[in-house]
């Protein structure tokens, strides 16, 4: 009787659990479909928008641009992207995997000379058990993206690169490719990089209003705000695949 009882619990158990994953399942689905429809919208005119400011980049010999100034690094920021919580397969594990290999590379500096902006509680605490700087607190806004929250971020870090206080940016986070998909990405953010032009690339004749220069002036913060903003709703789009798939 006593194991009766005990298969019995086990079964109650099993079924408990089917039921919580199932629904954890359903709210992740509900909210990567929003998320989906949002970097869907964000790819094509961020893109469109890069390829824009790359082009004046390319073409303009004499850039006025403090954000696209190479020079020699002696302190590095790296804005990471995690979750707040578990239940997402290896996702936070990626992230943190990755911090550790990309503040390695940084680490002749000194540990004290890289600073990590974690949006998310996972990568932050994975920052404190690296012995790195946590710059901010970002865990109130890592689950919903928003506009405004990137832009202010990414003006403190224009800000500080500006002034010389930090020679380098570096963001870490996941792309999205398909519900059963995500990558983890680790580019430059500042200073921007325009990419290198393709061999037979066609030329675009641009008429510039009122001129390159002050267009360009204008244009690469925006570039920059929204790279940022979307970087972070590629992150939670991840997220949400990945912890629909760890919930099947």
């Amino acid at each position: 009787m006593a194991e009766l009882k005990e298969i019995k619990s086990r079964i109650q158990s099993v079924k408990s659990t089917q039921k919580i994953t199932s629904a954890m399942m359903m709210v992740s689905s509900a909210k990567l479909r929003k998320t989906q429809n949002i970097i869907q919208n964000l790819y094509p005119y961020a893109g469109k928008l890069s390829q824009l400011l790359e082009h004046f980049l390319h073409d303009e010999q004499d850039n006025p641009s403090p954000f696209t100034q190479q020079r020699p690094v002696q302190r590095v920021a790296i804005v990471a992207f995690s979750s707040n919580s578990s239940l997402a397969g290896r996702f936070n594990e990626n992230i943190s995997g990755k911090l550790e290999e990309v503040a390695g590379k940084w680490l002749s500096l000194g540990k004290e000379k890289i600073v990590v902006y974690p949006v998310g509680e996972k990568v932050a605490k994975a920052t404190r058990k690296l012995g790195l700087t946590v710059q901010g607190n970002y865990n109130d806004i890592s689950e919903k993206p928003r506009y405004q929250d990137a832009q202010k971020i990414a003006a403190e870090l224009m800000g500080l690169y500006r002034k010389g206080t930090i020679d380098r940016v570096e963001l870490i986070y996941h792309h999205f490719i398909s519900k059963g998909s995500q990558v983890v990405v680790h580019e430059p953010f500042l200073p921007f990089e325009p990419k290198p032009r393709e061999t037979g690339e066609a030329m675009l004749d641009y008429i510039v209003e009122p001129d390159t220069e002050t267009i360009m002036l204008q244009l690469i913060p925006k570039v920059l705000k929204l790279k940022l903003f979307t970087a972070h709703v590629d992150s939670v789009t991840s997220e949400h695949a990945a912890r629909m798939t760890a919930m099947q």
